[in-house]
């Protein structure tokens, strides 16, 4: 049995009743969201410029902000879902993330549940400059919290099979500060980093950051650590790294979390190669490779460490000729998920309290 938590949860709870007794055919809404496939505002290159803006599908009950909610519209009694809460970087938006981290597309093959929230406000970032909105534990942490608990409740913890945090650049180092906090470290199964907070350092580009006003590159400079060498946490879960070739000197062929967990060495899986391109990429500073250029097709380096205690999957995803924000394209995105998918779980189900 999963608590109440308020109206609007149990609302959610009873459309999800409702959506596995009647099927896809007649499906009710979830936490007020109706299940489309494909799913809803999708968009492609330029033409995701005017959507953009838009927060969400789906509103936290408990204050009342958006974010996106994508969900498979074929669920049946005891299904098995993977949770994964996709958090957008410094300067971004839910919706872009949405597009970047596209694994909305495969909600229905592999039983997705997707929430992508959008960060309250707008901060200095690190070092000054202009404030862009991103990611603070005083404006957006119980939000966080608030989605979670609400999808939980909704779809029932027993029918969690893997909850997975999935971050890019400064969402990637939110998901790494949460992880093992109170509320997240008995819930989350797996990490997914994406484009940078590899545990064990990935050297940064030191050219890493976005153009110059004339489109030239940024003046070389030393990461701060916290950017390149996540400490080693203190709760288990999987680890999947994703980056592009241009943001980093080199990836490492050792990882802590493989030690940790007795994994064999490494293991280079055939290339991942896509003649699509993502949905997107930052529109307004495209050119300079290392921050990022226009979404195009590529290939991707996979590299898993093998025989890791309790199944855990350890693995790091280099896309080649690919920098900072381009976004995923089609079947690197799929053999990120299959690995997702493919991990061990359990901590909701296996009695995890919110």
């Amino acid at each position: 049995m999963h608590r109440k938590t308020g109206s609007g949860l149990a609302a959610g709870a009873a459309a999800i009743a409702a959506l596995c007794a009647a099927g896809a055919a007649s499906a009710k809404d979830v936490l007020g969201v109706a299940c489309k496939s494909p799913p809803p505002a999708h968009c492609s290159g330029e033409a995701c410029v005017p959507l953009l803006g838009d927060p969400g599908n789906a509103v936290d009950p408990k204050t009342g902000r958006k974010f996106w909610l994508d969900y498979p519209c074929d669920l049946k009694p005891g299904d098995k879902v993977i949770f994964i809460l996709n958090i957008h970087g410094a300067g971004s938006i839910g919706q872009w993330q949405r597009h970047y981290f596209p694994a909305m597309d495969y909600k229905d093959k592999y039983k997705l549940v997707v929430a992508t929230p959008t960060a309250a406000t707008e901060r200095p970032m690190p070092g000054g400059g202009a404030g862009v909105r991103m990611w603070a534990a005083d404006a957006d942490d119980a939000h966080l919290q608030n989605i979670a608990t609400a999808v939980i409740d909704a779809v029932g913890r027993q029918n969690i099979k893997s909850f997975w945090l999935a971050g890019h650049s400064q969402g990637g180092a939110t998901s790494h500060r949460i992880v093992c906090s109170d509320f997240f470290k008995d819930k989350v199964d797996g990490l997914l980093s994406l484009s940078g907070g590899r545990i064990g350092r990935a050297e940064i580009n030191p050219r890493f950051g976005p153009p110059k006003a004339d489109g030239s590159p940024p003046d070389p400079r030393p990461m701060p650590a916290a950017m390149t060498a996540p400490p080693l946490p203190a709760c288990e879960f999987s680890h999947i790294f994703e980056t592009g070739e241009h943001e980093i000197v080199s990836l490492p062929a050792t990882s802590p979390m493989a030690e940790k967990f007795g994994c064999a060495a490494r293991v280079e899986e055939k290339d991942v190669a896509d003649d699509q391109p993502g949905y997107v990429w930052d529109y307004a500073r495209q050119g300079y490779p290392v921050w990022g250029t226009k979404a195009r097709p590529g290939k991707a380096h996979v590299w898993v460490y093998p025989k890791c205690k309790g199944g855990r999957v350890v693995a790091d995803v280099e896309r080649l000729d690919k920098g900072h924000t381009e976004g995923l394209e089609p079947h690197v995105t799929e053999a990120i998920v299959k690995m997702m998918v493919a991990a061990p779980g359990g901590k909701l189900a296996n009695g995890a309290k919110s």
